[in-house]
């Protein structure tokens, strides 16, 4: 568990139009009956972190409407009309988490958001990440790691799946066989990041400042960007295919459920 009590931003106000026709926000897309969302946060609480500061924008008001009823829409409860609160019978599986619902603008792009997020942020440093993104990362030796490296942001890396299959050939025309989708060699950003407060003016700017680009680009080049590397598992959302391969996943043993 994770002694130093910081906390998360977790970036939730993209329109996630890659998702199809959804009904819902992306982050309130369900995996095993619960929103994406949901299993982001539970990552960081199983592991002591249970401050989160979600950075709203697009199907914000579902969100809120998704925390504010979650204790009816989750637990047992008995409800004498006319009679006061419910009586209820389970216990809250989400009990003592702190949530701030920070509006951070409909089109507002991930860096801005992070900048007005940070609002809240009273620690000196803090968690970042996506709503789409799960994992079975070690928050705490990622903050070990972001300590010791001594610089402004760490993001971790990770390994993706290459979208399509490979064929093996001999470069003379003859196929030797396939592999279905292999794992890259090369990392990517996974998300999960660590910031000191002092990063924050990297993302200074209007709404159009992108987190994944000049500020990221910038903390790289003045050498204050570091890489946590995480070689377990590490799924994304960002197609309605791939919410379906998560559900499937969860099915089968939920590898990203540590709690």
């Amino acid at each position: 568990m994770i002694q130093e009590q910081l906390p998360v931003i977790i970036l939730c106000g993209g329109k996630g139009t890659r998702m199809g026709d959804q009904t819902v926000p992306k982050p309130l897309v369900e995996i095993g009956g619960r929103p994406i969302l949901w299993h982001v946060m539970k990552i960081y609480a199983a592991q002591g972190i249970t401050d989160f500061i979600l950075a709203l924008g697009y199907g914000g008001g579902a969100i809120k409407r998704y925390f504010l009823e979650y204790d009816w829409l989750s637990r047992d409860f008995t409800l004498e009309l006319g009679n006061g609160s419910p009586a209820y019978h389970t216990p809250n599986d989400a009990a003592g988490w702190r949530i701030t619902f920070a509006e951070t603008g409909l089109e507002t792009m991930t860096g801005a958001r992070i900048r007005k997020a940070a609002c809240y942020v009273t620690t000196p440093r803090f968690f970042a990440t996506y709503a789409d993104g799960v994992a079975d990362v070690d928050l705490r030796a990622l903050l070990t790691f972001h300590r010791q490296q001594g610089r402004l942001a760490t993001m971790t890396g990770a390994y993706a799946f290459s979208r399509f299959g490979i064929v093996e050939h001999n470069g003379m025309g003859k196929v030797m066989g396939f592999q279905e989708k292999p794992l890259e060699t090369r990392t990517i950003n996974g998300g999960f990041f660590v910031f000191e407060r002092e990063m924050l003016p990297y993302l200074d700017g209007d709404d159009d400042v992108i987190l994944e680009q000049t500020p990221l680009h910038l903390l790289a080049k003045d050498g204050q960007l570091s890489l946590y590397e995480h070689r377990g598992f590490w799924r994304s959302m960002d197609t309605f295919k791939e919410a379906q391969e998560l559900n499937t996943l969860w099915e089968q043993g939920s590898p990203w459920k540590i709690w």
